[in-house]
């Protein structure tokens, strides 16, 4: 039994890095899941703070993925309309997956921004910055993912 839960475990983990790229699965919480079925098992010794530490950081990490796109685009000087357009790109770019959900909030910023009066110039730089919240979202999911593979690949080996 515990083989299936190693098998299991791994594949979550591993999912966990696949879902930091494809929005369809989500990372954090796929990897975290693996961690916790290693700590049913005899093997892992993982602590109760440990666990929960990491869940509130997976909770933390879902939130930041869906705001840093809006804090990169009125970083850059995005309006409100830069904003909700950024949130509608994002929305809509899930329909079109892979780069829908790259392109999208920066599509939805720039378009946002132009229909709120800004000039083009502006407008870009808004969306620069939501793809740049975006990328960074993307790379604090994949810090996390990979620090989970390896605290369950030091328990699997």
């Amino acid at each position: 039994m515990d083989v299936l839960i190693y098998v299991l475990s791994f594949l979550l983990l591993v999912g966990g890095i696949a879902g930091c790229v494809l929005p369809i699965l989500p990372g954090p919480p796929l990897g975290y899941a693996g961690l916790l079925l290693l700590h049913f098992t005899g093997r892992a010794d993982f602590s109760t703070t440990q666990l929960v530490t990491w869940l509130i950081i997976v909770v933390i990490l879902q939130v930041v993925d869906f705001v840093t796109p809006l804090l990169g685009s009125k970083y850059t000087g995005g309006t409100s309309f830069g904003n909700r357009g950024c949130v509608a790109g994002t929305l809509i770019g899930m329909f079109f997956l892979p780069w829908g959900i790259i392109v999208g909030p920066f599509i939805g910023a720039v378009a946002g921004e132009m229909l709120g009066g800004s000039d083009l110039a502006h407008a870009i730089r808004a969306g620069i910055g939501s793809l740049i919240g975006f990328l960074v979202g993307t790379l604090l999911k994949v810090i996390v993912c990979f620090y989970f593979l390896v605290q369950g690949l030091g328990v699997l080996i």
